[in-house]
């Protein structure tokens, strides 16, 4: 650990502040002490997507250690006020030759994304825009209580379930004309989870 705070930076990013950009060389990784950073990268029709949003305590871009791959493939911008630490990949990789332990740790948080992945993934593969949003209300409950809390701006939301803003403002609007959910500001509680598994709006 001393070794690597040693070659460690700290980084502040204020809100809408860009931290790299899709197709600059990677050549660090970062861990976020506070804030939230998006990734997200422009698709062939030209419009951005959102890959992740990366959240206190949370690491990224550190799997390009292992790839070899020389560029970043996303942006990362921040959302918040962002504190992280900057570090450099090449000794970080050296380090894990020479503590192996270390990459158990690594292996478990990489598999753990790769589920995420495959999650979204299974849930892009539903043509009808509604049960995308029925997915994600379902997935998102804070322990399966009912509640789902926006942390982010809808509109990524939106994009990261491939569909437009305002399509997803419209499904959350049938879905309380339905009285499946009720919504306060970025609060969202199902009332009805068997009428949101039989929505088909």
């Amino acid at each position: 650990m001393q070794e690597v705070c040693a070659s460690a930076n700290l980084r502040r990013l204020s809100a809408g502040a860009a931290l790299f950009h899709q197709g600059d060389r990677a050549e660090r990784f970062y861990f976020l002490f506070s804030g939230q950073v998006k990734l997200h990268r422009v698709v062939c029709d030209g419009q951005e997507k959102l890959v992740e949003v990366i959240r206190a305590g949370e690491s990224f871009a550190e799997a390009l250690l292992f790839t070899g791959a020389p560029n970043y493939p996303v942006s990362a911008t921040a959302l918040k006020s962002t504190l992280m630490a900057s570090l450099h990949g090449p000794q970080y990789r050296r380090l894990l030759e020479e503590h192996p332990s270390i990459c158990l740790d690594i292996l478990a948080t990489l598999s753990i994304r790769l589920h995420q992945r495959m999650n979204e993934i299974d849930t892009l593969t539903l043509a009808n825009a509604s049960h995308r949003v029925m997915r994600f209300l379902s997935q998102a409950q804070e322990e399966g209580n009912g509640v789902v809390m926006l942390d982010v701006p809808k509109r990524l939301i939106a994009s990261k379930l491939g569909i437009q803003p305002e399509t997803f403002s419209r499904i959350l609007h049938r879905l309380i004309d339905a009285g499946v959910i009720a919504v306060q500001r970025r609060r969202i509680e199902i009332i009805d989870s068997r009428g949101l598994e039989d929505f088909d709006g």
